[in-house]
C-alpha cells in the first residue's frame, strides 16, 4: 500500500474523498442526520436501506400473508444459506458456518465441544484483552467441567498488545482449547490468527477466535489459519441491526467428530420427525440450536450485501488508510490536550477501530454526544473508541471528530459533565 503524506486541513479530507472507491456505498445506509458523526460502527452498525424494504417484506408478504407456509419457501434453510454469505466474509468454504444464537451461546457450544474432544487436556488459555463475556463463558464452562481444570489468561506487557512469546508459552501439552478474540474490543489489537494457530496445534490444542471485532471489517481467512472453530456476531461491522443474531463456524475435518452440548432441534437429523431420541443432523447443522428469530435473520441476509459487493480487500485498504489518518490528526491535534493512544500505530495489527485514552475519557464522550453531534463510546477506564466502518464513514468524518474534541478540549465544556456513569456506555 502506497503511503500518503497527510496533511491536516479540512480540504484534505475533502479530497480523500473524492478519490474514495467505497465512497457510493455510504448512499447505501439510511443516514437521516448528515450533521452527525457516527463512530460507533464497531458496536452496532447503521441501518441497511435494503434492510428497511427487506423486513417489510418478511412481515407483510411472508409472515403476513404466507403465514407458516413461509417456512418452506425461504425460512428454514436461512440459517445456512446466511451462513454461506458469511463465510465469504470469512475465508471459508462451504458448509462450515451457520447462523444460530449469540456469540455467547455458540462459544459455549464450542468450548464445551472442544474440551470434550480433549478429555486428558485441562488447560484453557486467553488472554487479558479478550471480550469480558468470553471470558465469563470461559468460567462458566469449567465450573460444568470440574476442578482439574484450569484458565490461564495472558497480560498485556504495554496495555495495548499481547506479546506473541508470552502467548506461545501460555500454551502447553496440557492445552485444549486456545480461546481468543482476533481483533482486541478496547486497543483494536488484531492477532496474527495464523501463526498461533499453527502453533497451537503444534502443542495438540485446538483453537476458537471470537471474530466479532474483525468480520466484515479486516481480513479473516479461516481455512487458511487452519481454525478449528470461531464465533462471531452480526450487529456490528455486518450491520446485522440490534442483537441480530450471530454465527459459529467448525472445520468440516471436525464435524463429525463434535457435538454441540445443547441438542436443539433444529440440530436434530430429521426435526419433523418428532423422534423422542436426539440423532444429530449431519455436517454444520449439528450445531445449530432451536428455532431461529427469522425477522433478524432476515435482516442480516439483506445486510451483508453491500459488503460483499466492495469486497474485503478494498475495505481493509480503506479501513487502513482511515485509521492511519485518525492517528496523524490525532498526533497533530489532540495529543497536545493530555490524550494518550490506545491503539497499535502499525496497521498491520490494528483492526478498523482506534482508541483515545483520557484521564477525563468518559466526560469527554458525554461532552461529544450531547454538544458536539459525535457518536463514539467508552470503555473503563479512559478509552473514547472511535470504530471505522469503511462502507459509510468518510475521512471528512475523521477530521470533523478530531475538529470538535479539539473544540471540546479548548471550550472544557466536558466539565459539565459528571464523572458517574450510567448504565450504558
Amino acid at each position: 500500500m502506497a503511503e500518503i503524506n497527510f496533511e491536516t486541513g479540512k480540504v484534505f479530507a475533502q479530497n480523500l474523498d473524492k478519490k474514495d472507491a467505497l465512497a457510493p456505498f455510504r448512499d447505501a445506509f439510511h443516514i437521516p442526520d448528515s450533521d452527525l458523526i457516527y463512530l460507533d460502527g464497531n458496536s452496532l452498525g447503521r441501518l441497511p436501506k435494503a434492510t428497511a424494504a427487506k423486513l417489510q417484506t418478511a412481515i407483510e408478504e411472508q409472515w403476513g400473508r404466507h403465514l407458516i407456509k413461509a417456512w418452506n419457501s425461504d425460512w428454514y434453510e436461512a440459517p445456512l444459506r446466511i451462513g454461506e454469505k458469511i463465510a465469504r466474509l470469512a475465508g471459508a468454504a462451504p458448509h462450515q458456518i451457520i447462523m444460530s444464537d449469540s456469540t455467547s451461546v455458540n462459544l459455549f457450544k464450542l468450548i464445551l465441544a472442544a474440551a470434550k474432544a480433549q478429555p486428558d487436556r485441562h488447560r484453557m488459555v486467553s488472554d487479558a484483552f479478550n471480550f469480558p463475556s468470553d471470558l465469563y463463558i470461559l468460567q462458566g464452562c469449567l465450573n460444568l467441567l470440574g476442578k482439574q481444570y484450569q484458565l490461564h489468561l495472558v497480560p498485556s506487557r504495554d496495555g495495548i498488545t499481547i506479546n506473541r512469546e508470552d502467548l506461545f508459552n501460555a500454551i502447553d501439552e496440557d492445552t485444549a482449547v486456545v480461546c481468543l478474540s482476533h481483533v482486541a474490543f478496547k486497543s483494536g489489537f488484531m492477532y496474527d490468527a495464523e501463526s498461533i494457530s499453527r502453533h497451537a496445534h503444534a502443542k495438540g490444542a485446538l483453537v476458537l477466535w471470537d471474530l466479532c471485532h474483525s468480520i466484515g471489517a479486516v481480513p479473516v481467512e479461516l481455512d487458511r489459519w487452519e481454525a478449528d472453530f470461531a464465533v462471531g456476531c452480526t450487529y456490528k461491522y455486518l450491520n446485522g441491526g440490534p442483537g441480530s443474531p450471530a454465527f459459529l463456524y467448525v472445520a468440516e475435518r471436525l464435524q463429525k467428530k463434535n457435538l454441540s452440548p445443547i441438542w436443539g432441534w433444529f440440530s436434530q437429523s430429521a426435526p419433523f420427525s418428532f423422534d423422542l431420541d436426539y440423532r444429530p443432523a449431519d455436517g454444520i447443522r449439528r450445531f445449530s440450536g432451536s428455532t431461529p428469530p427469522m425477522l433478524s435473520l432476515l435482516a442480516v441476509e439483506s445486510a451483508l450485501d453491500p459488503l460483499l459487493a466492495a469486497g474485503i480487500p478494498a475495505i481493509r485498504h480503506k479501513s487502513v488508510l482511515l485509521t492511519a489518518y485518525l492517528i496523524f490528526l490525532f498526533d497533530h491535534i489532540l495529543a497536545p490536550y493530555d490524550f494518550k493512544l490506545g491503539s497499535p500505530r502499525d496497521p498491520d495489527i490494528r483492526g478498523s477501530h482506534v482508541s483515545i485514552q483520557h484521564p477525563d475519557g468518559f466526560r469527554i464522550n458525554q461532552a461529544l454526544i450531547q454538544d458536539m453531534n459525535v457518536l463514539p463510546d467508552f470503555r473503563e477506564p479512559d478509552n473514547i473508541r472511535l470504530g471505522l466502518a469503511p462502507l459509510y464513514n468518510s475521512f471528512s468524518d475523521i477530521w470533523e471528530a478530531m475538529d470538535r474534541i479539539r473544540t471540546v478540549m479548548e471550550k472544557k465544556t466536558y466539565q459539565k459533565y459528571s464523572k458517574k456513569r450510567g448504565l450504558v456506555t
